[in-house]
């Protein structure tokens, strides 16, 4: 029995199965994509099983880099790529977790909300999962809501979610929901062939849990003949024309085209009874990835960080730096270092020596910080391009006062609670906090910038806003010591006079921010921050190799010169 009130959206459901890190949220974002292309309004939203409230609290080892909203909410890192394939920022209710739901619930049942009754898991939890669906949908700014349903199909934390998406496929009506399952199609070397049995598996699991994918999306590294596709429509109770190819792509910016070939976005709006006759336009999308794929230069540029052994922990950065790239025609290769490496300067030097620009990356902790630290030295007394995220502009900050102001105990008093000269400390009105979740400065700001400054002409203008999330500031009693040494703060947060920014005018480029302007870096619109130090690193690289060009004529001219002296 539908629901017969007026419906604010429709509803797309992305599920997983046989394994994760399949790219549910690659294809839900592609497929966000195309929908937008067609003049549709859409946005997407992830369910995480885990009972974290969120990950703010999560090592980035164990969840990857935690992503930072405008309002303030930690998320997934998955809310990154869908506000980079949309171009359109998200918010707390973009992202929903067990913790999350259970604590609603929880909450409401210590207040009395339920009058006595039994708390159960149906009805009380998936209502309340029902109700986080259904948020973003009843605002009337969308017309399709893509709901992503974390982990894999079978796994015991995710089946409320699973419940929950059968009960709205119930309520809300035959075309106002639409179930699109990933899954794998393994290739097996010894056999030579591809097989579909754990997508069948897959699928069969999700019935038993009462819910019908109508699209299949299947992950696999060779193309799906159309005997594959047609074995899994019949065993898995889909048409032939719903079983689409996921084929492995050379960067996940091709999968929107992919997912076009494959007439995904046709698929899922005859499936919701949406009419559109609008052709998808990807013509900047496509520009962007002629740009990407076409380089006329490249450059190498240090990431400096604690976490590098998981590239996701720096996700948002790594994605900044393809879009700065391809905006100036330019190939960025990352260089990952490992910051513990660097304590030992002879071994700084080698490994930075050769670069072409240096990011000293976030993080938090003590682990790591006197190479970081080091690193920032050699790159300012080299004069190579530097920019330094949240936790890497503290390091300048703690370096220019130990090695230019003389003030040799300088430090954080995150890392030394003691320290006789915290010129990075913590907010008054953080000390007395003691819970560790969302309790950071978390979410956008405003920030002033100096006419003067580098960064007033990256920006183009006096007033910025960006996404911070840190605990610990640049303190402002040494603020007018550091001025007279050089170190400007050119960025300030008119609120509260805190420092955001930092420049050294001596330097060729030369920039610390206290935000996190990765998270604002779209596809369609690449951080100017990012752009610039791109810019700079390859200015940096072509001086370097015009050096090296005129060093080389001039050894060639002196070994003549001595040849001709001989003969």
């Amino acid at each position: 029995m539908a629901a017969t009130g007026p419906k604010s959206a429709k509803y797309i459901f992305v599920t997983g199965g046989v394994t994760s890190s399949l790219g549910k949220g690659i294809i839900a974002s592609s497929l966000a994509k195309l929908l937008q292309s067609r003049g549709l309004t859409v946005t997407i939203q992830k369910f995480d099983p885990y009972i974290n409230i969120d990950p703010g609290t999560l090592n980035p080892y164990e969840h990857g880099e935690c992503y930072v909203t405008d309002d303030g909410a930690e998320t997934d890192l998955d809310l990154g790529h869908y506000e980079r394939f949309l171009n359109r920022p998200t918010s707390q209710a973009n992202n929903i977790t067990t913790g999350r739901i259970y604590n609603n619930v929880i909450t409401r049942e210590r207040r009395g909300d339920f009058l006595g009754k039994t708390v159960q898991v149906v009805p009380h939890i998936t209502d309340e999962i029902k109700r986080n669906i259904r948020l973003l949908g009843d605002t009337g700014e969308y017309d399709i809501i893509i709901t992503e349903i974390g982990g894999c199909v079978g796994d015991i934390e995710s089946l409320p979610f699973v419940e929950a998406v059968r009960q709205l496929k119930f309520e809300l009506g035959e075309h106002d929901t639409l179930v699109i399952h990933l899954t794998l199609v393994p290739y097996l070397q010894s056999a030579g062939e591809l097989k579909t049995k754990p997508t069948q598996h897959s699928v069969r699991m999700l019935l038993e849990n009462g819910v019908q994918p109508d699209i299949i999306v299947c992950r696999t590294e060779h193309p799906l003949p159309q005997d594959i596709r047609r074995k899994i429509a019949l065993f898995c109770n889909v048409q032939v024309n719903s079983v689409i190819e996921a084929i492995d792509a050379e960067t996940i910016y091709d999968v929107p085209l992919l997912m076009q070939k494959e007439r995904l976005d046709q698929r899922a709006l005859y499936m919701l009874d949406l009419y559109n006759d609008k052709d998808a336009d990807l013509d900047a999308w496509k520009s962007f990835l002629g740009r990407l794929k076409n380089p006329g230069d490249e450059v190498r540029i240090g990431l400096v960080g604690k976490y590098i052994e998981l590239k996701d922990a720096y996700k948002s950065i790594a994605e900044s730096f393809i879009h700065a790239g391809a905006q100036n025609e330019c190939k960025v290769k990352l260089e990952w270092i490992q910051s513990e490496t660097l304590v030992d300067e002879h071994h700084c030097a080698d490994a930075l020596r050769e670069l072409d620009a240096v990011l000293v990356a976030p993080g938090f902790g003590e682990r790591g910080i006197e190479g970081k630290i080091n690193a920032v030295r050699y790159v300012r007394e080299n004069g190579i391009p530097f920019l330094g995220i949240c936790l890497g502009m503290q390091m300048a900050v703690i370096e220019y006062a130990r090695n230019v102001m003389g003030l040799e105990d300088a430090h954080s008093t995150e890392m030394e609670p003691h320290t006789a000269t915290p010129v990075i400390s913590m907010m008054a009105e953080q000390k007395e906090i003691t819970d560790k979740g969302g309790t950071m400065r978390l979410g956008a700001y405003t920030c002033k910038l100096k006419r003067d400054s580098l960064a007033h002409q990256i920006y183009g203008k006096t007033q910025i806003s960006e996404r911070h999330r840190h605990r610990y500031e640049f303190n402002n009693d040494y603020l007018d010591q550091f001025e007279r040494a050089g170190l400007r703060p050119t960025g300030i947060n008119p609120d509260t006079g805190l420092v955001e920014i930092v420049e050294l005018a001596s330097h060729p480029w030369f920039v610390g921010v206290q935000f996190h302007p990765e998270l604002k870096s779209t596809v369609m619109n690449p951080h100017p921050l990012f752009v610039h130090f791109v810019r700079a690193a390859l200015t940096y690289s072509q001086q370097k190799r015009t050096a090296g060009t005129a060093d080389s004529t001039a050894a060639e001219s002196r070994a003549v010169e001595t040849v001709d002296a001989v003969d």
